[in-house]
């Protein structure tokens, strides 16, 4: 869906009881509804609202909020189904950092969150203006403004004066402001979606008498899968379908659904939508596809105007197998299996083959959503819901496209520390970005910019469907391992090796056992079993042999996990013996996670029952055990860190770097590479180390220059700079090694006649001493935000390609994944005989980074290569800049898409 489908002028967001509002500026044409706003307030409310029950004073809280715009001023409404409920002002008064804010919410809609998202609104404008401070007076008796601004999550404090009381609320954007934010979307998702998910009564609309018809199909579906509560169809020409009640329209509806499943053409759905919404719908599910633009838009205005959340269009439906609910609103082949596991998907077909194959495994489903187009519900949504349901103990994802990335990856963060999140990393063969024009955007593909945003949200990303129900099973049935260590245990040599040869390419270890343990395995296996790892317990080995070994091994302190390849055998066979039986003989009690290979098992993975009604996972492939395992260790690890925090940086000087973004983008209005003084200005805003350097414009400026920087054993650098040069290595534009006078001449002479009529000048530099060639930089990605990159610097950084990259903002846990991620970060600790770095200057210089990427739209791409890391410190010793004319957008803004 594209972002021009609703106007940017207003955006649409959630009340506590999950009803829709308009939140926007006001315009002068409000003016009438402003006083009406103000003129049906009690008395008791103006006098609160004014300090005195005075009329007067809100007719000229109404001019003041329609006139002509103002620096300074902003006044935002909040609108439900046409009418002016609420409105938020403030006014710095030509202040620089601080403001007055004023609130208003209409009698009888209170205590639903109107003032709160009109203040989270105004907030986030604030800051984007750079007030750093609101400020508001009040009576100490108007306890709800009170509680309003205690609650914001702001760090706020009152001063009493007599009756009155002065709240200051300072703006600092930090980790509680957001938490808190997210806890009452969180609320406010929630209840949005129980008419979507919990509907006490459902209509098909499309539901024909035709056979094979989707809207017949989606009505078959709920009355065969035992829909608890009431169910209509909606068709003019009949007054029943299937057995169920029909009706002309969703308005001659004897009771008004919570939820319309839509299945009419395309041309027809703007209308129906339009029905819905007058009649006091509050969800729909649009399964129709092939919408045109202006069909989407009408669409999607009906449901923000009624307050309608929209699953879709061009979606498989959705289903909750709560137990006393049944609802079953899709067109799949089967009903789900009730069970444990959420699935939200974009793609129908991804949906039917998840809904069969968790319903096949036994695992079921806990609720669906098909998501299609996904105008409006999204991953995100689902997620909030899982988290909070009761039933859910597996998400699993298949999304094609991300609205809100950096709002979904701190939903993901908090609902995958509570159950685990998996998804299937569509689209990985983009082939990068075309036409990069530098090594930051060359590296920053989509592929690394999805694995960045699941490696810091915790979800387990598997490339297939099939491995992802492959996962799904081992999380859903065995504890996580501790650790990667393995032990693998066979009745067939050869079974064994192909399970050692699988867990070791999937980065699994298969640690020697301790001598005891030798000797407890060859006191319970057949004569002639070879104690090694894997152990190769022979043909010859019973049932309850083979059971007392997995129980030793699931006991030993030096293995995490247990995976035992099996083969059937005659021997087996003509003993009786079953040595599945041997896994599933009371599982619970083992408190490592044990897995089955079985080479002749006809599916990829089954869930063998067991005695005490726990689960073994059974793989038909040793590579399918292998990758489950290793996701369940990532897993393990992952839940073993600690949540990082965002650090505070000293010495940053954000209000600088906007004035000198600002005053480069109004000279260049297209945006550009900074030239490299307003490169090194922009740098150290952030306190980013820079190596000394001087400019030179003529011969004798870069002979005095280097006179002045005489670095290393007394040797300069000189580069030549003009508006567009990128590579300048590839462009022969870098002179070394420098010595005297005379080579400074030449040097410059030498680059001023290759690059006549471009050079605008050099930027001469000492020569630095030796140390560790790194590549930091940033990507701003439209969808995902700033993406920070690192990896080896100079020519390797783009013939390695080796480079690890995270989305900003880092926290302290990110900067440090970004420095080990890579092959060679061995290298930065003293690895091959190399002087270690200093690892925390390196952080530093990430972080730090990493705040100016968050810090500044505008930033479309950063490079700083090389950037030298010795002992003694980290120096950039080359960096680029490239600005574009962007406005901020709050990525955890409360708003619908």
């Amino acid at each position: 869906m594209t972002d021009d489908l609703l106007d940017r002028s207003s955006v649409h967001a959630l009340l506590a009881d999950g009803t829709t509002v308009c939140i926007r500026r006001v315009l002068p044409s409000d003016h009438d509804q402003l006083r009406g706003l103000y003129g049906e307030m009690s008395q008791d409310n103006l006098r609160l609202r004014f300090f005195a029950a005075s009329r007067r004073s809100a007719a000229m809280a109404a001019d003041r909020a329609c006139a002509s715009a103002r620096p300074g001023y902003r006044a935002l409404l909040a609108e439900a189904n046409g009418a002016v409920i609420g409105l938020a002002e403030y006014d710095t008064g030509g202040e620089k950092d601080g403001a007055e804010i004023s609130i208003a919410v209409a009698d009888g809609l209170h205590h639903r969150g109107v003032g709160t998202l009109l203040v989270e609104h105004l907030v986030s404008a604030a800051r984007a203006e750079g007030i750093t401070t609101f400020t508001a007076d009040a009576l100490s008796e108007n306890h709800e403004v009170l509680r309003l601004f205690a609650d914001l999550g702001l760090r706020t404090s009152r001063r009493f004066e007599g009756p009155e009381v002065r709240c200051t609320v300072h703006l600092d954007q930090d980790d509680a402001y957001l938490s808190a934010v997210e806890a009452r979307g969180r609320s406010a998702d929630i209840a949005s979606l129980l008419p979507l998910l919990r509907p006490s009564v459902v209509a098909v609309v499309g539901a024909g008498r035709t056979p094979g018809s989707v809207g017949r199909a989606v009505l078959h579906h709920l009355q065969t899968g035992g829909f608890t509560h009431r169910l209509f169809a909606v068709n003019p020409c009949v007054t029943s379908v299937l057995g169920v009640p029909a009706h002309p329209s969703v308005a001659e509806l004897p009771k008004t659904p919570d939820l319309v499943i839509v299945a009419v053409p395309a041309a027809a759905v703007p209308v129906v939508a339009d029905e819905c919404g007058r009649a006091g719908v509050r969800a729909l599910v649009v399964v129709t596809a092939g919408l045109d633009h202006v069909q989407a838009r009408t669409l999607l205005t009906a449901c923000r105007t009624y307050g309608m959340r929209l699953v879709g269009p061009n979606c498989l439906g959705v289903s909750n197998t709560e137990a006393g609910l049944s609802l079953d609103a899709t067109f799949a082949a089967e009903h789900p299996r009730p069970g444990t596991a959420g699935v939200a998907v974009q793609s129908g077909g991804v949906g039917i083959a998840l809904l069969d194959g968790l319903s096949r495994l036994g695992i079921g489903v806990s609720s669906f959503a098909s998501l299609g187009d996904k105008y409006d519900v999204s991953g995100n949504d689902m997620l909030q819901w899982w988290e909070s349901d009761g039933r859910t103990d597996l998400a699993l994802l298949h999304l094609e496209s991300f609205g809100n990335p950096r709002a979904f990856s701190r939903t993901a963060r908090r609902v995958t520390r509570r159950i685990p999140v998996l998804t299937v990393d569509a689209g990985r063969t983009e082939a990068g970005r075309k036409a990069a024009a530098s090594h930051t955007a060359a590296a920053a593909t989509r592929t690394m910019t999805r694995g960045a945003l699941f490696t810091q949200a915790g979800i387990t990303a598997t490339r297939s469907v099939g491995e992802l129900l492959e996962t799904a099973a081992l999380f859903h049935s065995q504890p996580l391992p501790e650790g990667s260590r393995v032990a693998i245990v066979t009745n067939a040599g050869g079974a064994g090796v192909l399970t050692a040869d699988a867990c070791a390419e999937a980065g699994l270890a298969l640690p020697p056992f301790t001598p005891a343990m030798i000797d407890e395995l060859l006191g319970v296996l057949p004569d002639g079993a070879a104690i090694g790892n894997p152990v190769d317990a022979t043909a010859t080995v019973s049932e309850e042999q083979l059971t007392e070994c997995v129980d030793r091994l699931t006991r030993c302190p030096g293995i995490d996990a247990v995976v035992v390849a099996l083969v059937p055998t005659a021997l087996a066979a003509a003993t009786g013996d079953d040595l599945a039986r041997a896994l599933t003989a009371a599982p619970g009690r083992r408190a490592r996670p044990v897995l089955a290979v079985r080479l002749e098992q006809d599916r990829s993975v089954r869930l063998l029952p067991a005695a005490d009604g726990a689960t073994i996972p059974s793989y038909a492939e040793p590579q399918a055990a292998a990758r489950a395992l290793a996701h369940a260790a990532e897993r393990a690890e992952w839940l073993a860190r600690p949540a990082g925090v965002v650090p505070d940086l000293d010495d940053t000087e954000t209000g600088r770097a906007r004035t000198v973004v600002a005053e480069y983008l109004a000279a260049h209005s297209d945006g550009g590479w900074l030239d490299p003084r307003t490169c090194a200005d922009l740098l150290a805003c952030y306190g980013i180390p820079q190596t000394p350097w001087a400019w030179a414009e003529t011969e004798d400026d870069a002979v005095l220059a280097a006179s002045r920087l005489r670095g290393f054993d007394g040797r300069v650098v000189m580069k030549a700079h003009w508006p567009g040069l990128l590579h300048k290595t590839q462009q022969h534009a870098v002179h070394l090694d420098l010595r005297g006078d005379s080579q400074v001449r030449a040097a410059f002479r030498d680059l001023e006649t290759r690059f006549a009529g471009l050079m605008t000048g050099v930027v001469v530099q000492p020569l630095a001493a030796r140390g560790t060639e790194l590549f930091a930089g940033v990507a701003q990605d439209e969808v995902f935000g700033p993406l920070v990159l690192f990896g080896l610097g100079g020519t390797a950084t783009e013939v390695l390609a080796d480079h690890a990259a995270r989305l900003a903002p880092l926290t302290d846990r990110d900067v440090h994944e970004l420095i080990i991620s890579p092959r060679w970060a061995p290298l930065l600790v003293g690895a091959n005989g190399n002087s270690p770095v200093d690892l925390e200057e390196l952080e530093q210089l990430l972080l730090r980074l990493s705040r100016m990427a968050a810090d500044l739209p505008q930033l479309a791409e950063a490079d700083l290569n090389p950037v030298l890391a010795t002992p003694g410190g980290v120096t950039v010793l080359d960096a680029r800049v490239r600005l574009l004319p962007r406005r901020p957008q709050d990525p955890y803004l409360r708003r619908l898409r």
